[in-house]
C-alpha cells in the first residue's frame, strides 16, 4: 500500500479544484439521513455519535471541515508527510482533531466511534478482496452499535475506460506534474506513474535561472464493482444501506465511476 512521500508537498496545490466542500455538505446529508432516529440518553453513546473517523484523510481538508461543523473528528493516514500538513493546517485554524499514523489495514482507536467515512478514493488503495474485509471487519469493531460507515471507490469502468492509459500533465507556476495511467485487466489495477518538478526555494548560480527539483512516485489502485462491495460489507457483518452514483447523486450504472456506499452496524 503506497504511502504519499514527495508528491505530498504538492498534493493541496494540484488538488485545489476538488470539490472538497460539494463532497462535505453531501457527507453531512447522507450523515443525517441515515442516523439513529432513537433519542439516546446514555451520555457516552452520545459524544461517540458525534465522533467521525477519517480513513486515509490525507492533508486533512475534509476531516478539518466535518470538525467546523462540530464532529469531533479523528483522522488516519499512513503517510507521516501527508500528516505533517495537515497537522500544519490543524495548529493553524486551532480546531481539536486528532491524527494518527497508521496503516488502515490495521488501524487501532481507544474508543467506538459514531461513523467511519473514507473518500477520494482512499480503498482503492487496497489490491485485494481479502484486504478490504479486514479494514471491514475493523470499522464495524470500532462503530458503536447503529454507527454508520460511508466510503467511496473507483469502479472497474473508471479505470479499464476512463482513465486507464491516459497522461494527464499540468503546469502550475511554482511545480508541475506528469500522470502516466497504466491499466493491468488481469488484476483490475491501475499504475499511476507520477513525475512531479517544483520549484526549488533557493536562489540559483546564475541571475534569472529558476531550478526545478524533480521527482517520481509510482501507486497502484484496484478497482472495484458495487456487488463486491456489498458482499463484502455483509462478510464483515455490516448492514448495507444504499449506493450512490458520486457525480450525480442518483442512481448507479454501468457507467458509474465513483459509487457512494453506505452501510450500517446494527445494535
Amino acid at each position: 500500500m503506497e504511502a504519499y512521500t514527495d508528491f505530498a508537498e504538492v498534493y493541496d496545490t494540484f488538488m485545489d479544484e476538488t470539490p472538497y466542500e460539494e463532497w462535505c455538505d453531501f457527507l453531512l446529508t447522507l450523515l443525517h439521513r441515515y442516523e439513529l432516529s432513537e433519542n439516546i440518553t446514555d451520555e457516552k453513546l452520545r459524544e461517540e455519535k458525534n465522533s467521525i473517523l477519517d480513513l486515509g484523510c490525507g492533508t486533512g481538508t475534509l476531516t478539518q471541515m466535518l470538525s467546523a461543523h462540530g464532529y469531533d473528528m479523528i483522522g488516519i493516514d499512513n503517510s507521516p508527510e501527508m500528516l505533517r500538513i495537515a497537522l500544519e493546517k490543524k495548529e493553524r485554524s486551532g480546531q481539536e482533531i486528532l491524527y494518527l499514523c497508521q496503516d488502515m489495514r490495521e488501524f487501532e482507536l481507544y474508543g467506538t466511534v459514531g461513523a467511519v467515512i473514507s473518500v477520494c478514493d482512499s480503498l482503492n488503495y487496497l489490491l485485494s478482496e481479502e484486504e478490504l474485509l479486514t479494514v471491514f471487519c475493523l470499522v464495524k469493531n470500532y462503530l458503536y452499535p447503529g454507527g454508520l460507515f460511508i466510503f467511496d471507490f473507483n469502479t472497474v469502468y473508471k479505470y479499464e475506460t476512463v482513465i486507464g492509459d491516459a497522461t494527464i500533465a499540468e503546469n502550475r507556476e511554482d511545480c508541475s506534474f506528469i500522470w502516466e495511467n497504466y491499466y493491468h485487466p488481469e488484476n483490475e489495477t491501475n499504475e499511476y506513474d507520477l513525475t512531479i518538478f517544483v520549484k526549488n526555494d533557493k536562489e540559483s548560480g546564475r541571475q534569472g535561472d529558476e531550478i526545478f527539483r524533480r521527482f517520481q512516485e509510482t501507486h497502484f489502485q484496484r478497482g472495484y464493482r458495487m456487488e463486491q462491495m456489498r458482499k463484502l460489507l455483509e462478510e464483515a457483518g455490516l448492514t448495507f444501506l444504499a449506493q450512490i452514483d458520486a457525480d450525480t447523486h442518483g442512481e448507479v450504472k454501468e457507467t458509474s465511476e465513483r459509487i457512494y456506499m453506505v452501510a450500517r452496524k446494527e445494535r
